[in-house]
């Protein structure tokens, strides 16, 4: 793909999503950056020349498919997402229609515009409660309805991709923090949670026993290999979990955060939350070896540079919703009575 050609970047102005834009407009490349500014901020996107952001809301099929029209992109990142795993059970209406309607209102114009290749952000969630390490050759089983929502934008990439001609390539990110990530969202991003609350000086919440667990991604150990994924002409229609080999639990995780923090404050243990995965981290073999991916930045290290970018921000007053399409006793107390 030539550098005079639109880059096309959804959900730009959230965490991944801009520095996404970021590493591509200093490589050169002009970027239609997409966003409809619910979860992402346009201070998140650096001011460049090579940045051209335009608001939209992807679940309105008829301006989606006009700033696809004007831009006729050849390459496209596809971000743009609730990624709200836990919350996905109590609004599931919301979560199909931002995850994979969403998804087919950029692809269907993108396709008629003679598109070229997608890189397509999904979820380790489509791996469901299968044991771990999960390896990109394990059949789809996704047991929530983020999950099931991510399986469908994947199936439907792979079907259109095979029909039109068009390249592709699905990333699987392991639990990606780091500067940016929003602070604002009591659903999800463990990591922004922990660090707002203890900035706060309250104690964090911990669903479970904490023995949960997870792989963490520092930022800039994903941003490269996502962008040589898109970039490279080598690299098409494959699928690459991105992640550490290392996993941890959310209790080891607390401990790092506390100690990086200087806290003395404890977690509080709550129910652990419906349909919740205890073991979710993968190997990430296929993408050391195609894409030469090389996990650099410790979980401690990754949480230092973190801690640091939080607290020059501040503590963030979070952003609840107003509703959730399904009500019930199983809602953490957490978001019923605004805990966090």
């Amino acid at each position: 793909m030539t550098k005079n050609k639109p880059v096309v970047v959804t959900g730009a102005a959230g965490f991944i999503g801009s520095h996404i834009s970021q590493f591509l407009a200093k490589a050169g490349h002009f970027v239609v950056a997409i966003d409809d500014l619910s979860l992402g901020k346009k201070d998140n996107l650096p001011k460049d020349k090579n940045i051209q952001f335009i608001k939209c809301d992807l679940t309105q099929s008829e301006p989606t498919a006009k700033i696809i029209d004007t831009y006729k992109p050849q390459l496209i990142y596809h971000l743009a997402a609730w990624a709200h795993e836990g919350l996905s059970q109590f609004l599931p209406i919301t979560i199909t229609q931002t995850n994979y309607n969403a998804f087919l209102n950029l692809i269907v114009p993108a396709v008629n515009n003679k598109l070229e290749k997608i890189v397509v952000f999904s979820s380790m969630s489509v791996y469901g409660n299968q044991t771990p390490p999960f390896d990109e050759n394990m059949p789809r089983k996704p047991v929530d309805i983020y999950g099931i929502a991510k399986t469908a934008m994947e199936n439907a990439t792979e079907v259109l991709a095979g029909v039109y001609k068009f390249n592709y390539v699905i990333v699987r990110p392991h639990n990606v923090y780091g500067p940016r990530q929003s602070m604002i969202d009591p659903y999800r991003n463990v990591v922004a949670i922990f660090i707002n609350r203890l900035l706060n000086k309250k104690p964090f919440y911990i669903y479970g026993s904490g023995m949960q667990k997870r792989a963490f991604t520092y930022i800039d150990d994903l941003t490269p290999y996502v962008i040589k994924a898109g970039l490279d002409g080598r690299v098409k229609n494959q699928i690459y979990n991105i992640g550490p080999r290392q996993e941890y639990t959310i209790n080891d995780l607390a401990k790092i955060i506390l100690k990086e923090l200087g806290s003395n404050l404890r977690p509080k243990y709550l129910p652990k939350r419906p349909a919740e995965v205890d073991e979710a981290f993968c190997t990430s073999t296929k993408a050391e070896r195609e894409l030469g991916f090389s996990h650099i930045t410790s979980l401690e290290e990754g949480i230092r540079k973190t801690v640091a970018w939080a607290k020059k921000l501040g503590y963030q007053k979070p952003r609840y919703l107003d509703e959730l399409e399904i009500h019930s006793i199983l809602i953490p107390k957490t978001w019923r009575r605004k805990l966090i």
